[in-house]
C-alpha cells in the first residue's frame, strides 16, 4: 500500500513540474501556427548588366501587388562594373553575400539577374512563372519566427529602431536593411548605354546585429541617400545557413 502511494505521489509531482514548466515557458517559444507567411524576395542585380532591367521591372510589380507579405530587395554587385559604368549602388559584399547563397545552392557561381526566394531557392530574376509560382507556395507556409519593429526614429545620417522576435532564436541571426524605394539613373556607359533606368527597392545599407537579445539596433544611413528619398528599415532573422525564417517591415518618416 506505502509502495503504491510512492508512486502515485512521485507520478503527480511529475505533472505538476510538467504543468509548472509548461506555463513558464518563455514568449519567443510561442506556437509558430499563427505567424504570418512572409516572402523576402533577394534580387541580385547591376545596371552594367543588359538582361537586368525586366527583373528589376518584375520584382517592383510583385512589391506593389503583395505590399504586406512580399519584402523585395534589390542587391546591385560591383562584378559589372568593369565594363565602363560604375554601378552606384554596388557593393563588394553585395557579390560576397550572393557567392554565399550560390554555395549553399549548389550554384555554379554568381550570376545576374539572380532571384533568391526565402534564402532557400533560387532562379533568374526575370522568369515571371517562377515568381509567381514561388510567391504562392511560400504565401502559403508559416513561418517559424515573427518580427515586430518598434520606435523606429531618424536623426542626422542614423536609424535607431527597436524589434521583437517571436519563435526559437536558437543558432539563428538578424539583419537590419536599409531600403532606397526608388531612384532614376541615366547609365552613359556599359551594356546598358544611353538607357535611362528605374531601379526600385535598393539595398543601400545592410547590418548584422551582434547581440540579437538587446532587441534594439543603429543602421547609418549612406552618403548616396538624399533628404528626399524615401527609405524603408526591415529586419530579417535567419538560419546559420541562411534560410530566412522571419521579417518584417516599416516605412521611415
Amino acid at each position: 500500500m506505502i509502495k503504491n502511494l510512492s508512486i502515485v505521489t512521485i507520478v503527480l509531482v511529475g505533472l505538476l513540474s510538467t504543468a509548472f514548466l509548461a506555463s513558464n515557458e518563455p514568449e519567443n517559444k510561442l506556437t509558430t501556427s499563427n505567424f504570418k507567411p512572409i516572402v523576402v524576395l533577394e534580387l541580385f542585380t547591376s545596371q552594367g548588366c543588359s538582361s537586368c532591367p525586366p527583373a528589376d521591372v518584375l520584382l517592383d510589380e510583385v512589391k506593389v501587388k503583395y505590399p504586406k507579405d512580399v519584402y523585395a530587395l534589390s542587391y546591385h554587385v560591383d562584378y559589372w562594373n568593369y565594363i565602363g559604368w560604375k554601378d552606384p549602388f554596388s557593393q563588394s559584399k553585395f557579390s560576397t553575400k550572393q557567392r554565399f547563397y550560390n554555395s549553399k545552392l549548389r550554384s555554379r557561381g554568381n550570376y545576374t539577374p539572380q532571384l533568391v526566394v526565402n534564402g532557400s531557392e533560387h532562379f533568374v530574376g526575370s522568369n515571371r512563372l517562377k515568381m509567381y509560382n514561388a510567391i504562392e507556395s511560400k504565401k502559403n507556409l508559416n513561418p517559424t519566427n515573427q518580427v515586430e519593429i518598434k520606435n523606429v526614429g531618424k536623426k542626422n545620417n542614423t536609424i535607431s529602431f527597436n524589434y521583437e522576435l517571436l519563435g526559437s532564436v536558437k543558432d539563428k541571426d538578424v539583419r537590419a536593411v536599409l531600403v532606397l524605394n526608388e531612384r532614376i539613373t541615366k547609365v552613359s556607359r556599359g551594356e546598358n548605354r544611353n538607357r535611362t533606368l528605374k531601379n526600385t527597392n535598393i539595398v543601400v545599407a545592410e547590418k548584422y546585429l551582434s547581440n540579437i537579445n538587446e532587441k534594439s539596433g543603429i543602421i547609418k544611413i549612406p552618403e548616396l541617400v538624399s533628404e528626399n528619398d524615401e527609405l524603408s528599415l526591415m529586419i530579417i532573422i535567419e538560419t546559420s545557413d541562411l534560410t530566412i525564417t522571419g521579417a518584417a517591415k516599416e516605412k521611415i518618416n
